[in-house]
């Protein structure tokens, strides 16, 4: 499905909070063909799950070694049902397979596809970057009861999107859950209302979204693997990427 991010962002007079979006193609075809990779080992006292690194343009943030040979890109939405499906099938192997091996790193792009997605992304950034991935592989976790609203809460997220900008997507967070959510992973209420309040960081958001539409992306997840897009959304799919790539 394609998807009409101005509307979804900066037009949105209501919350569209249904949670289908089309899947990649399912070809099996593996992303790209390499040699083994080699083993890299972490920095001292540390696991490759534990080095984060700020991609070249500085707006995005990549676990794992940041000079693996192997770089996975996905493009993910943290209200999409298949990328929490991927997340929930795949992401301990890669991290404590792959990126332990330091021969793949992964960098995640948040692509806002509904307007929930703001202050999601906005919150798992909040933390600092050493929780930004934990925080995404929760909500990912939680995906379901994530998104179990009831009607009074669709109700009350409606009103939230009529606030005034500055206001709108703490109101949106505490209707929907996600202000319970995050402070229940350590991050204190106070300071999820100052990040939500910060409009330059929503609109970095939309601004990146709108970037990645440009270039084509128009479902989630997509993956890529050095460049290449990985056909199918399924971690079977990602995983035969990244072995084909010699992880």
């Amino acid at each position: 499905m394609t998807m009409k991010l101005r509307t979804a962002l900066y037009a949105i007079a209501t919350l569209p909070l249904a949670l289908g979006l089309a899947a990649c193609n399912k070809s099996e075809t593996p992303a790209t063909s390499g040699a083994p990779a080699a083993n890299v080992a972490p920095p001292a006292g540390k696991q490759w799950a534990e080095v984060f690194a700020k991609t070249e343009d500085g707006a995005g943030l990549i676990v794992g070694n940041p000079n693996a040979p192997i770089k996975l890109v996905e493009y993910g939405s943290l209200s999409c049902p298949h990328c929490a499906k991927l997340a929930q099938d795949g992401m301990a192997t890669l991290t404590g397979t792959y990126i332990a091996s330091g021969k793949v790193s992964l960098e995640y792009r948040s692509f806002a596809i509904h307007p929930q997605d703001i202050p999601l992304t906005v919150l798992a950034r909040c933390a600092g970057d050493d929780a930004y991935f934990g925080l995404v592989e929760q909500i990912y976790a939680n995906f379901e009861a994530m998104n179990g609203q009831t009607q009074a809460q669709y109700d009350e997220a409606k009103k939230a999107m009529s606030l005034p900008a500055a206001q709108r997507y703490s109101a949106l967070s505490d209707a929907l859950g996600y202000t319970a959510f995050f402070s229940a992973r350590g991050l204190p209420e106070a300071q999820q209302r100052q990040c939500l309040a910060n409009l330059p960081a929503a609109e970095a958001v939309a601004k990146a979204s709108e970037t990645y539409s440009a270039k084509g992306i128009d479902s989630t997840p997509t993956m890529f693997v050095n460049g290449t897009k990985v056909e199918g959304n399924e971690w079977k799919n990602v995983e035969a990427a990244l072995k084909a790539a010699g992880a």
